[in-house]
C-alpha cells in the first residue's frame, strides 16, 4: 500500500491479503445488537474480532507480513514488539509457518496475554519481558534483531501489516446489506485504522470512519493536532492494547488522510462498558476492545437513525483484573469514593458512623484502621459505594453534621494514587 498513491492501490493490496489469509484466519461474524441499535436508536452492529483465532484483530496482519517473507524469514527468524495481541498474532505465524521468533513483551502486560503467545508460539517461540511500555519493548526488539540479524515485524508502522489489517473492512463491507454510515475503531499505533479507513473511503466514500483513543494514550489525536508523530512523555496502560506513546509514520499519513474524525474516550468509561458488554451480551472484551463501544455516546445524535459497524477489536482480557475494571467503573460513574476518616478513639465511633453517617443503601467497600491508645484519635481509609451519584452530597453533609474531620482522597491525585 502506497499512502502516496491512488485508492486502487490500496485496495488491491488490501483484497491480496484478504484472498491469502481467507484459509487463515476466522472469517469474523457481523452481529445486529438489538440492545445497542434501541438504545441509540440506529442500526448497530458489532464486529466480533474478539472472536479470531488469536482473539483479535492482530493476526491478520502478522500473518500477511510473515507470509509475504516467508523464505527469509525461515532462514533468519523474525522478532516482534507487543503488548500481547501483536504477539499473540506472530507466534501463530511462527507455529502455523515452522519460523523461529523472539517476542518482546512490556512487563506490564497481562499474564493472560504472556501466556497465550506461548501456547499459539508453541516451541516455535522465545518471550522476552521487558521495560514497562510498548516503547520499551520495541527499543530492546530492535537492538536484539540487529545484534541476531534477524527480521523485525512492526505491529503497526507497516504496510502490509496495514494492508492485513484492513481485511476487517472487506468483512465488513461484504456481510452488510445496507448502505454504511459510520465504522468505529480503536488506534493504538494505528495500523487497524488505516487499513480499514483507506478500503472504506475507496470503496464506500460515504461510510464516515471514527477512531477512538482512550484518554491516557491520544497519541494519534495528539499527532494529528500537530503535524507529525509526537511521542507522549507518559501514558495511562490500563488500556494496554492501544496503549502506545508513539503512532508510526505510515499509519499517521494514512490516518490523516482518510479518518474523518478521532474520539477520546476515558478509561473509567471504557470499563463501565467492558462490563456492560458482558453483563447485558455475554462478550468478553479486553479494554481496547471495548474502547470503541464507549464512544457511541459521544456521537449519539449524529448515528441516530443510521447504520454504524463497531469493531471489538480484541478479547484478551484477564479475569484477574475484573476487580480493577469494576473500581474504575465505579469511580468514573460517581458510586465510588475514598476517605480518610479521623475517628475519635473512643468506644462506639465506628458505630455510630455506621448508623447515623452511612445511607440506607451505602456500602463500605473498604476499611483499613489500626487503634493507637496513645492518641485521641486515629485515621482510617475508608472505601463507600452510594447507589447512585446524588447520594454523594448527603453522604458528605452527614459527616460534617456528625463531627467526623475527613479528607475526600479522590480529590487528590497524589493522594489516591499513594492509597487506593
Amino acid at each position: 500500500m502506497e499512502v502516496t498513491g491512488t485508492k486502487s492501490y490500496a485496495v488491491e493490496n488490501i483484497l491480496k491479503a484478504h484472498h491469502l489469509l481467507k484459509d487463515v484466519v476466522v472469517h469474523t461474524p457481523l452481529q445486529k445488537n438489538d440492545y445497542l441499535s434501541e438504545k441509540y436508536g440506529a442500526h448497530i452492529y458489532l464486529k466480533r474480532e474478539d472472536l479470531q483465532s488469536v482473539r483479535s484483530f492482530k493476526l491478520r496482519g502478522a500473518y500477511y507480513k510473515i507470509k509475504k517473507i516467508e523464505n527469509e524469514a525461515r532462514n533468519s527468524g523474525v522478532v516482534c514488539a507487543s503488548a500481547g495481541n501483536h504477539a499473540q498474532g506472530v507466534a501463530y505465524s511462527c507455529a502455523h509457518l515452522g519460523i523461529k521468533g523472539a517476542i518482546f513483551m512490556p512487563l506490564t502486560t497481562p499474564k493472560q496475554k504472556v501466556d497465550q503467545v506461548r501456547m499459539f508460539g508453541r516451541n516455535q517461540v522465545e518471550i522476552i519481558l521487558v521495560g514497562d511500555t510498548f516503547d520499551d519493548s520495541v527499543a530492546a526488539a530492535k537492538d536484539y534483531c540487529e545484534e541476531h540479524d534477524m527480521i523485525f515485524i512492526h505491529p503497526f508502522d507497516d504496510l502490509d501489516i496495514v494492508a492485513g489489517q484492513g481485511t476487517v473492512a472487506v468483512e465488513v463491507l461484504n456481510d452488510i446489506e445496507e448502505p454504511l454510515d459510520f465504522i468505529f475503531g480503536g488506534i493504538g499505533g494505528g495500523g487497524l485504522m488505516s487499513g480499514v479507513s483507506a478500503y472504506m473511503k475507496s470503496i464506500s466514500p460515504n461510510t464516515k470512519v471514527i477512531g477512538v483513543e482512550p484518554t491516557g494514550a491520544a497519541s494519534m489525536k495528539a499527532a494529528i493536532e500537530n503535524g507529525s508523530p509526537t511521542h507522549l512523555p507518559k501514558i495511562d496502560k490500563f488500556c494496554d492494547g492501544t496503549a502506545v506513546q508513539l503512532v508510526g509514520n505510515e499509519t499517521y499519513n494514512i490516518c490523516k488522510q482518510y479518518l474523518d474524525d478521532i474520539v477520546v474516550v476515558p478509561e473509567g468509561k471504557v470499563s463501565t462498558t467492558i462490563l456492560d458488554l458482558y453483563n447485558k451480551h455475554a462478550i468478553v472484551a479486553e479494554p481496547s476492545g471495548a474502547l470503541p463501544v464507549s464512544a457511541l455516546d459521544l456521537y449519539a445524535d449524529q448515528i441516530k437513525g443510521k447504520s454504524v459497524v463497531v469493531i471489538i477489536t480484541g478479547g484478551n482480557n484477564d479475569i484477574s483484573r475484573m476487580a480493577e475494571i469494576r473500581e474504575k467503573s465505579l469511580l468514573f460513574e460517581g458510586l465510588l469514593y475514598y476517605f480518610i476518616v479521623n475517628f475519635p478513639q473512643r468506644a462506639g465511633a465506628l458505630r455510630q458512623f455506621l448508623t447515623v453517617v452511612l445511607g440506607p443503601n451505602d456500602d463500605i467497600t473498604t476499611f483499613e484502621y489500626t487503634k493507637k491508645n496513645n492518641k485521641e484519635s486515629g485515621p482510617a481509609l475508608v472505601g463507600i459505594e452510594v447507589s447512585k451519584p446524588d447520594d454523594y452530597e448527603g453522604l458528605i453533609e452527614r459527616m460534617r453534621v456528625n463531627g467526623f474531620e475527613f479528607t475526600e482522597v479522590n480529590k487528590d491525585s497524589q493522594l489516591f494514587g499513594l492509597l487506593v
